[in-house]
């Protein structure tokens, strides 16, 4: 059976919540962008056309996470991409070096402009299954 990569959570008006899921670090980070990329932007419709190299550092897991998204949101905005494959090439707990996947960013591509992540019900945590997250994005 194969796990679940991630899931929206409802309680939120001005905000998206989501929950990401992985039984590695590389895996809950990977699907966690991915989660908020399909907030961003029409996700299946964004071809891998260009990649761009993202080294991220924070004090610990929790902290890279929120680096981590954070970093791939600026990066829509100083590109002007949008983009669909994530790969985490090297990871611990307070780094990580990755190849982003996708194109130059078109209106008909896109969906929710994110601003920011927040700390709202913010979670990071090691489950019997792997890793598990719940991110809130100011959108």
């Amino acid at each position: 059976m194969k796990l679940e990569k991630y899931r929206f959570v409802d309680d939120l008006t001005s905000d998206v919540m989501f929950e990401a899921y992985g039984k590695d670090l590389r895996e809950v980070f990977e699907n966690a962008a991915e989660a908020m990329f399909n907030i961003i932007c029409r996700l299946d419709e964004v071809k891998h056309s260009n990649v761009v190299k993202v080294e991220v550092h924070g004090r610990d897991e929790r902290e890279l996470m929120i680096n981590w998204l954070q970093e791939l949101i600026g990066l829509v905005d100083t590109l002007s991409m949008f983009f669909s494959k994530f790969e985490i090439k090297e990871i611990d707990s307070r780094h990580l070096k990755a190849e982003i996947y996708g194109e130059d960013m078109v209106p008909e591509k896109g969906e929710t402009v994110v601003k920011a992540v927040t700390y709202y019900k913010y979670l990071f945590e090691k489950t019997r299954k792997g890793y598990r997250t719940r991110v809130s994005v100011d959108i």
